[in-house]
């Protein structure tokens, strides 16, 4: 089957896009609103692009044309902590994706603690392996959405110590990191196999 995405409805795009690239790693997403609201949302249109300095991406579509609430908070602070979900908090991640009004506290909704990050103005998850503080090196609009794209500079990453190898590193099979697949389908890390590279 070739698919012409000219020809192809938004919902049957994305759904062909979201069942074909995957998995996806997530971005958790912990911002705080203009009035100190925590906001915690998940997003898999998200990626690494930089190892130095480290940058990420995360793209983050609108909602009836309104821009979600993590985005208006991106750009009023330039701030958040990225968290990755292993599998043992992969239903409340999910959770966290409904829609509420912004002054809804989506830590205290689910029974989340957050504490203060270290560097940056957004809270961070309390439990969760990984997080990075991150701070907006840039933004765009992309798409027909339009798109907010977000690259993020990582300035702290905290890593579990239960997650590092004998090198300090972290070690992939010592967790179950959570991808996106499409529909409503997810997947975790828990089969990992190496393939070494050729010289």
């Amino acid at each position: 089957m070739i698919f012409d995405p000219q020809t192809l409805t938004a919902r049957q795009k994305y759904h062909l896009f979201t069942g074909t690239l995957m998995p996806r790693p997530i971005a958790w997403m912990g911002t705080f609103g203009a009035t100190g609201v925590r906001n915690l949302a998940p997003f898999s249109f998200f990626g690494a692009v930089s190892s130095a300095p480290l940058i990420m991406m995360v793209s983050i579509g609108r909602r009836r044309g309104q821009r979600k609430d993590t985005v208006v908070n991106l750009l009023h602070h330039q701030e958040c902590v990225v968290h990755i979900s292993d599998e043992s908090a992969a239903q409340i991640m999910v959770a966290t994706s409904a829609e509420v009004p912004p002054e809804v506290d989506e830590f205290a909704s689910n029974g989340l603690e957050s504490v203060a990050a270290d560097l940056v103005n957004a809270p961070r998850l309390v439990n969760v392996a990984v997080a990075f503080e991150c701070r907006v090196s840039r933004h765009l609009e992309l798409g027909d959405g339009p798109n907010d794209v977000f690259f993020l500079e990582a300035l702290r990453v905290h890593v579990a110590d239960a997650l590092l190898g004998a090198d300090g590193l972290p070690d992939s099979r010592r967790w179950a990191a959570v991808g996106r697949l499409g529909r409503s389908e997810y997947c975790t890390t828990s089969n990992v196999f190496d393939i070494e590279r050729p010289a």
